[in-house]
């Protein structure tokens, strides 16, 4: 690292000598002023008290111009992903801002807007694009998977900000930010020096110009580039720091009960005091919460399913009832329908007629281990309960103490697996559904888990699916 610092310092000087030996040689300093000269020019510019209030104007123009299209175009990606009308309305708005020089923005806004206010319009126009651009399809790449946990587990918005789409965002960001703050710069200056606003760093330059002053033209430019640099790197800081911000996570959201998906083969109801009808051996069965006095605990009833793909029948007629409570194990072979029952259970796929019913809320672990591979155990734990500290207690159940704080990234196989179940274990669910739970688990660790599972049952319906 040193070598290569050492290295580009000495390219530097080699550069300076360069410009040095070309400005001796012309001979003119109206042509090309010497670094010496510029230097001095530089110094006597220190020494003005406009010096320093031009600077700060420059910056709030540029910056507010920058601040602005950032915060429209983030608000606008978030809405567009989420209503694709809104997606679809602004996109020729988006390509026309891209395509369009910044010159044919410049005149237009002269008119328009006037010269105070032209380098934050023609900022503003710059920025806006490419990061809204960016941030849409950095949220259009967030982990489907990642999300569909969330939504079983209901974890809350505001956990799935931070926790997900962040993650998501990060590259797309990062990119966006480096490229637009250059331009914001470039275009700003440019705009101050068509506009010659006072106390602006484009009025200073045009100056400059008018009066052959060279080496004020170069003082001025490296003025431009150590404050960009400098605006750029405290962005850039902030940035990464808001990436890096683990805020503490809020508990899961609720819901109320779960309504039964109706359907041509349908034969289950929702009952108004919160229970469930189906039928059993032809006779009217009813189960779960009887009254408000006498609550019965949660049932699911799976009544009368069919699911196909692509015209091959997964789920034919499948009706079963799970009473709360006990633990059932559905081993049938692969390709059976088993995990496709359980996303079915989950409210992740709905199938093509019959019904589940049920009068709670679920937890799940999935084929796939499905956490934020960015953070700890604890974390990924802790973002389905809200409590660090009640997490940690859970993972040290089945997770070595140093494993604990690591990304998950760098876990292996079967503590992935164990944060997984424990996730599932420990979320507030009447059902837990638990697919392969056992994956990379070898026979003591296999052991420790089973008993783990019936440790903290506490009542619940646990459906765990295994093959043959």
């Amino acid at each position: 690292m040193k070598k290569k610092n050492l290295r580009k310092r000495c390219i530097i000087l080699a550069w300076i000598a360069v410009w040095s030996i070309g400005a001796k040689a012309l001979d003119n300093n109206i042509l090309l002023a010497g670094p010496g000269e510029v230097a001095g020019e530089l110094f006597t510019m220190l020494g003005e008290a406009g010096f320093y209030k031009t600077l700060v104007w420059s910056l709030l123009r540029i910056g507010g111009g920058f601040f602005t299209g950032f915060a429209a175009a983030v608000l606008l990606a978030f809405l567009s992903s989420r209503f694709e009308l809104l997606e679809e309305a602004l996109s020729p708005v988006m390509t026309l801002l891209k395509t369009v020089p910044v010159a044919s923005f410049v005149v237009l806004l002269l008119i328009w807007w006037g010269s105070s206010f032209l380098a934050v319009a023609v900022c503003f126009v710059v920025v806006l694009p490419n990061i809204y651009i960016n941030t849409l399809e950095g949220l259009k790449n967030a982990d489907k998977q990642l999300l569909q946990m969330a939504q079983v587990f209901r974890i809350s918005k505001k956990n799935k900000f931070f926790y997900i789409y962040r993650s998501a965002l990060a590259p797309f960001l990062y990119g966006s930010m480096k490229v637009s703050l250059g331009m914001c710069w470039k275009s700003g200056v440019a705009a101050e020096l068509i506009g010659t606003p006072d106390y602006s760093i484009g009025e200073r330059l045009y100056l400059s110009k008018v009066c052959l002053d060279t080496a004020g033209v170069f003082a001025w430019t490296a003025v431009i580039i150590l404050l960009s640099i400098f605006f750029e790197k405290c962005i850039l800081y902030l940035v990464h720091c808001f990436f890096r911000w683990q805020p503490p996570c809020s508990r899961q959201g609720t819901y109320g009960r779960r309504r039964p998906m109706t359907h041509k083969r349908g034969k289950a109801e929702i009952l108004n005091d919160g229970g469930c009808v189906t039928e059993v051996n032809g006779k009217p069965t009813v189960y779960g919460m009887r009254s408000e006095e006498e609550p019965s605990p949660a049932v699911l009833v799976v009544s009368h399913v069919y699911k196909a793909f692509g015209g091959q029948q997964v789920l034919s007629d499948f009706h079963e009832i799970y009473e709360a409570g006990k633990t059932y194990i559905l081993n049938s072979p692969s390709g059976s329908g088993k995990t496709t029952l359980l996303h079915i259970m989950a409210g992740l796929l709905k199938p093509d007629s019959g019904q589940i019913v049920s009068t709670g809320r679920y937890s799940m672990v999935f084929q796939e281990d499905r956490l934020c591979m960015d953070y700890s155990a604890v974390k990924n734990v802790e973002m389905v309960i809200g409590d660090p500290k009640r997490a940690q207690r859970a993972l040290e159940n089945l997770l070595e103490a140093e494993a604990l704080h690591k990304p998950c990234r760098e876990l292996s196989g079967g503590m992935k697996r164990r944060v997984a179940l424990v996730r599932a274990m420990e979320a507030d669910s009447d059902y837990v559904l638990l697919d392969e739970p056992f994956t990379g688990l070898d026979a003591d660790t296999k052991a420790s888990v089973e008993e783990y599972i019936r440790k903290k049952q506490n009542g619940r319906t646990i459906i765990i699916v295994t093959h043959i």
